[in-house]
Formats: C-alpha cells, sequence, structure tokens
C-alpha cells in the first residue's frame, strides 16, 4: 500500500513539472513583451539651411482717409451734384444749401467794406479818430469770415480726392443730421496688420511688402510700411502696422479681404520635416525623436520658429546631422526601440 502512494507521489509530481514547464513554454512562444518591440518609422536628417523670416498677415483694405460731407446747421439742399460711386476731385462742389442767409451776409459784408474804405479815408485826413476807424475795420473783418463761414456750409466742397460712397438726401431735403455724402480716399489705400512683438525690431518704415486678395486671384500688389503704432496689445502681444498701397489703378477697394506678405529677413537655422515635430500632450512644448546608435530615439525638446512648406525651422535643441524620426514618430516614446523601414 505505501508503495502504491509512493508511485502515486511520484507522478503527481513528474505532471507538475510537466504542467509547468509547457506553461513556461508557452509564455517563451509567445515572443518579446510589447514593450519591446521595436517601432517601424523613417528618418530625416536635420541641416542647415538659410530660412526666409516671411510672415502672412490677414487684413481688410481700408480707404485712406473718409470724409462726411455735411453743412455746420440745418437748411434746405437746393442742388446735388455727384452721386454713389462718382468719382470727385478735391475742392470739387458736391450739394449747394440754401443761400438765403449767405445773401444776407453777403450784403452786409459789402456795406462793412464800402464803410471801411470811407473811414479810412477819413481817419487819414484826420476826419474821424482811430477808435472808430478800429471798430469798423473789425466789423468788416466779423463779416468777411461769417461770409466765408456760410460760403463753406452752403456750397459743400470734398476736402479730399476719391469716390462717393455714400448719399443720404435728395434735392430738396431738410438737411437732419446725416451727412449728405460720405468720399473715400482710395488713391493710396491703407491696411492694418498685428505683428508678434517678436518681430517688433524687424519692422522698418518704408520697407516694402506684397499684397494679394481673393478678388484679384494671381494679382500682387505692392505696398510698403508707412506706420508703426507706438504701443502693444497686452492681450495678443501684438502691435499695430500701418501699410500704405498707392492703388493708382483704384484695384483695391475699402473692405476687400488681402494677405499681407511681410518679409523679416533670412536665418541661418536647422531645418526638418514638420512630420519629425511633435506636440507634447498638457503642455506647449514641441519634441523630435532623435535616433541614436542603439537603435532607440531620445525626446529632445525643441525651439521651433518659421513653419514653412512641409519643414519647420528649429531655433534650439537640434544639431546639423542629427538623424530624426519622421513618420510613425508619433507613437514613440523616450527610449524606445526603433526599426528604420527599408524604404526609407
Amino acid at each position: 500500500m505505501d508503495k502504491i502512494f509512493k508511485i502515486m507521489a511520484i507522478a503527481a509530481g513528474t505532471l507538475l513539472m510537466v504542467s509547468c514547464g509547457a506553461g513556461k513554454k508557452d509564455k517563451e512562444g509567445a515572443g518579446p513583451a510589447l514593450e519591446d518591440r521595436a517601432t517601424l518609422i523613417t528618418t530625416a536628417e536635420a541641416v542647415r539651411m538659410d530660412v526666409p523670416q516671411t510672415e502672412v498677415y490677414p487684413s481688410t483694405v481700408e480707404a485712406y482717409a473718409i470724409n462726411n460731407i455735411a453743412p455746420q446747421t440745418g437748411g434746405r439742399i437746393q442742388s446735388i451734384r455727384a452721386d454713389v460711386g462718382s468719382f470727385v476731385g478735391r475742392g470739387q462742389v458736391l450739394a449747394v444749401m440754401d443761400a438765403a442767409q449767405l445773401d444776407q451776409t453777403r450784403l452786409k459784408l459789402v456795406n462793412d467794406s464800402t464803410e471801411l474804405a470811407r473811414l479810412k479815408s477819413l481817419y487819414e485826413e484826420g476826419g474821424v479818430s482811430k477808435s472808430d476807424y478800429d471798430a469798423a475795420e473789425m466789423a468788416y473783418n466779423v463779416s468777411r469770415r461769417s461770409y466765408n463761414n456760410l460760403a463753406e456750409n452752403t456750397y459743400l466742397r470734398s476736402p479730399i480726392s476719391g469716390v462717393v460712397t455714400a448719399r443720404n438726401y435728395d434735392r430738396g431735403d431738410l438737411y437732419a443730421g446725416q451727412p449728405i455724402f460720405v468720399v473715400q480716399q482710395i488713391t493710396p489705400v491703407k491696411l492694418l496688420v498685428g505683428v508678434s512683438e517678436t518681430d517688433y525690431t524687424k519692422v522698418k518704415v518704408g520697407n516694402q511688402v506684397e499684397i494679394t486678395t481673393e478678388a484679384m486671384p494671381g494679382r500682387v500688389f505692392t505696398g510698403k510700411i508707412n506706420k508703426i503704432y507706438p504701443t502693444m496689445d497686452a492681450a495678443t502681444h501684438t502691435f499695430s502696422t500701418e501699410i500704405l498701397v498707392q492703388n493708382s489703378d483704384r484695384a483695391l477697394r475699402p473692405g476687400m479681404f488681402a494677405r499681407v506678405k511681410v518679409e523679416f529677413g533670412v536665418n541661418n537655422s536647422i531645418v526638418v520635416p514638420d512630420a519629425a515635430v511633435n506636440k507634447m500632450q498638457g503642455s506647449g512644448q514641441r519634441c523630435v525623436y532623435v535616433v541614436e546608435q542603439d537603435s532607440t530615439v531620445t525626446c529632445t525638446l525643441v525651439t521651433v520658429g518659421r513653419h514653412f512648406d512641409d519643414s519647420y525651422e528649429i531655433l534650439e535643441g537640434l544639431g546639423d546631422g542629427d538623424m530624426v524620426a519622421t513618420k510613425g514618430s508619433n507613437s514613440l516614446k523616450d527610449g524606445s526601440r526603433i526599426q528604420i523601414a527599408k524604404n526609407n
């Protein structure tokens, strides 16, 4: 009986060893752990090259100047001499108001002028006092100023050369507060762009820029930086720059959407494909995976500059000749094993 129990114990032990061995074999047969598997990637070499420092800013075409044409006081509109879309010259009469008050003021001016001439002759002969002559001269000057002011507000002239963009009254209407005309100067036109504060020292008055519009695809307009605003927007960290375009053919019109291309010079920088640059989750930092000799990668933090075509300018973090992961880099982490694709 003892012999039977001994045989059973040996058999059970053997079975246990076989089971354990089989389990180990199965585990080993499953191959390497997932974390030890190599990630298939493509690579590119970081190269140093000249990178144009170019930025394109959205903007809207604006009139260089806008004038609201209106009289100083109310009155009946006697005639209208322009319409929306009319191109008018500086000093051109656009509307005439009722001239009754102007006629009265003209009559007074003529009388004051005549009286002044009479008293001047008497004063030179000693016939009147200087105070009487001075009073007559003051009365004439007041009448002259009143007449000139009324003339300006009766014959309404455009102070600029431009195009009429609004007309709010017809002949015979009583002026009631709105401008009779709105005239916009469109030769030249201007555009405002918000430039990043990092480029503040690179912007100079007189620098040329290129402007394109959706309304005229394929046509490039040349402008120049006319004014740099002295303060920055604390929220956006940008400063306004005024671009002037001569627009001699009047092709650009206020309200058009435009893109302004500004050149800030050229930097000699490291460049890598944009597929190599990964944004780290939870932060604004960028990482490039540098390929090491032991077929692993190192996550290297970089500072990016301009993005152009399908490449990034790298300002800090990489050296000329560094081999970086491109396709498949978004599946990597620091220290990952990699396998470079044969058709890299």
